[in-house]
């Protein structure tokens, strides 16, 4: 194992050295087991470099859905804290950063204020407002500021065949480790750990401490009590191959897309029975998600739509997103901690008033 972590170390470093721009590198941190350990191999290697060859910037950025799962989102922001006091410490020119979606793009303002049904496997609105926006558009401001960027990700064709393919079907330039971006354009992609195979990715992880400092002990534990894997950063729809599927990943603690959230009752039978009150919401929430008595016969656009000689519903209307916003503050007191923001829950009133204002002038041209 020393050889392999020395093997890549040595192969990070070099990257880094690499190159007539030094174009900063976005590392897409989850908290999870593989980009853990991309960050511990370029932490690694920017020790192993003199100072004054430390002329690339590293930024490792995180993403809050601002509705992830609450066990998983601790051990993220503690790896956070802990990557940039290491940082701080060692002197590296290493930024840690958080990216969450807009307020207007939040996942209550949407469902409740807008509301838009739970999300499904034919509606998944949320990956992209949650965690494709967000990070994009912090590489894209990188992108700009430097004229292309270079985003490093724990991806491994070992994952799936599926992720195999994807990764074979980006082609690499000559004599170069990083791919263009699909749609991101001056973006490039670094895969430091892609030939891994899972048993390698954590025998490494238990075999070497991160730099940093500590262990890899609360990774290991969060794992074992969720019985899933991280949800990785998200740049597309492509990549998000455990983003609303039935894998275990742990992710979103909101997620409807799955028929039975896994991982969350992974922590309940873990011992951790304070989060039952949220996997119950999650659970009622995808079970009212096609009651027609909750959905208006508009979409939002004002517009009725029918298919197969069915109407197919619009929105929750008003009332019903009243019922969802006072079953989610009911929550929030049976699990003792704010799940929604007084700054989200002003937008959600804001969104009701547009909205019955709207219906009621269509009411009034009707008439």
């Amino acid at each position: 194992m020393h050889h392999i972590y020395e093997t890549l170390v040595n192969a990070v470093r070099a990257e880094y050295l690499s190159g007539e721009q030094d174009y900063p590198w976005i590392i897409g941190f989850s908290g999870g087991k593989d980009s853990t350990l991309v960050a511990q191999l370029v932490f690694a290697a920017l020790m192993d470099i003199s100072p004054s060859r430390l002329n690339r910037k590293v930024h490792l950025i995180a993403n809050d859905t601002l509705v992830e799962s609450p066990l998983v989102v601790s051990h993220l922001m503690q790896s956070l804290q802990e990557i940039e006091t290491g940082a701080l410490i060692h002197d590296l020119p290493l930024k840690v950063a958080t990216t969450t979606p807009e307020l207007a793009h939040t996942f209550w303002h949407l469902l409740i204020g807008k509301g838009y049904p739970s999300p499904n496997q034919q509606m998944r609105w949320c990956t992209d407002r949650l965690k494709i926006q967000p990070t994009s558009r912090y590489i894209r401001e990188q992108v700009t500021a430097n004229g292309a960027a270079i985003i490093l990700l724990g991806v491994r064709r070992n994952e799936s065949e599926v992720r195999r393919r994807r990764i074979d079907s980006y082609q690499n330039d000559a004599d170069s480790s990083l791919s263009p971006h699909n749609s991101l354009v001056g973006a490039y992609i670094y895969r430091p750990i892609v030939d891994l195979t899972t048993d390698e990715v954590w025998e490494l992880l238990s075999s070497f401490p991160p730099a940093w400092g500590g262990d890899n002990s609360r990774l290991v534990k969060l794992y074992r009590d969720a019985a899933g894997g991280e949800c990785p950063i998200v740049l597309s729809q492509e990549d998000a191959p455990g983003c609303g599927t039935n894998s275990s990943r742990f992710g979103c603690w909101t997620c409807t897309v799955v028929e039975k959230d896994r991982s969350l009752q992974g922590f309940v039978d873990s011992g951790n029975v304070q989060y039952a009150p949220l996997i119950d919401f999650r659970d009622w929430l995808k079970e009212i998600r096609n009651d027609q008595t909750l959905r208006q016969s508009r979409r939002r656009s004002g517009k009725i739509t029918v298919a197969n000689g069915r109407l197919v519903p619009g929105p929750f209307t008003v009332a019903a997103r009243q019922m969802i916003l006072e079953r989610l503050q009911a929550t929030e007191k049976a699990y003792g901690a704010r799940l929604i923001s007084d700054a989200e829950i002003e937008a959600i009133h804001r969104a009701w008033a547009e909205d019955l204002i709207q219906q009621n002038q269509r009411e009034y041209i009707s008439e």
